[in-house]
């Protein structure tokens, strides 16, 4: 056999052999692209947020749409479990100013929320809301109007002036030159709802949302937007959680499309 024919064999031999060795590493370098590709896929996703629990504190009038978008975010998000703690935002500023544990903050005012700018990420407004008149079911003492509630006959409750549907109260009331005498001021809206839910109250102020949660105990009774009153919900993540992360991707996806729908299904307004 020549030289030549010999150097031939050797090298069409090698060539297999490499072409051998090469499939099996080509394959496991597709198999890592694609797991990285899917990897990348899932934590660009809402799924992939990191698990935790969660403990959110929030403002009384998201009471009946946070517990339906905590279900919605816990079935997106397995492992992660969220707990709600509702309260008039002037209560909330307080827990976090005395260092309550909690990873999220949403107050019905941006005044609330600047009070603690200091323990708290940049807030985003995820909703908005505006007032209405609340009455016993069949509005029976025919209240239409805002200047109705200077009717000294009528019971009417108020929010207490320092929680959020308390300023927005007094504010568009002083607007009109409206005096009220309520028969009491609550700590928080829904404390305002349910006092006229129960008639211990014949009209009250409060945010069109609550009067939609008990739309077959009371009648709303609308008040013109020039003459209402624009509530804002900033949402922001505290600064002293545990799980920064997990409660960045909570606040985000209240501004996602599917927070969003849920917020504007309970009738809230677009931020």
């Amino acid at each position: 056999m020549s030289l030549t024919r010999t150097l031939t064999r050797r090298r069409t031999a090698a060539a297999v052999l490499t072409a051998a060795l090469l499939v099996p590493l080509a394959a496991c370098s597709t198999d890592d692209t694609r797991a990285d590709g899917g990897n990348a896929t899932a934590s660009g996703s809402a799924g992939a947020a990191p698990r935790a629990d969660l403990t959110v504190l929030a403002a009384a009038s998201l009471t009946d749409v946070f517990k339906t978008a905590g279900a919605a975010y816990e079935k997106a998000h397995p492992g992660t479990r969220i707990t709600f703690s509702f309260a008039g935002s002037q209560e909330l500023v307080a827990q976090v100013s005395q260092g309550s544990p909690a990873d999220v903050l949403v107050t019905a005012d941006t005044k609330s929320m600047d009070k603690v700018k200091a323990d708290t990420g940049t807030p985003a407004i995820i909703a908005k809301n505006r007032l209405v008149i609340a009455t016993g079911e069949g509005n029976p003492f025919k209240v239409d109007d805002l200047k109705d509630l200077a009717d000294t006959k009528l019971k009417v409750v108020l929010a207490a002036p320092e929680v959020p549907a308390g300023k927005y109260s007094k504010q568009i009331l002083d607007k009109q030159g409206i005096t009220v005498k309520p028969v009491s001021q609550e700590p928080n809206v829904r404390a305002v709802l349910s006092k006229v839910e129960l008639g211990e109250a014949d009209a009250g102020l409060v945010y069109r949302t609550d009067a939609a949660s008990a739309a077959d105990k009371v009648d709303a009774v609308e008040i013109p937007d020039d003459r209402n009153a624009i509530a804002q919900y900033p949402a922001a993540t505290l600064k002293d959680s545990k799980n920064a992360e997990a409660a960045a991707a909570f606040v985000a996806w209240l501004s996602s499309p599917d927070g969003q729908k849920i917020l504007q299904d309970a009738g809230f307004q677009k931020p």
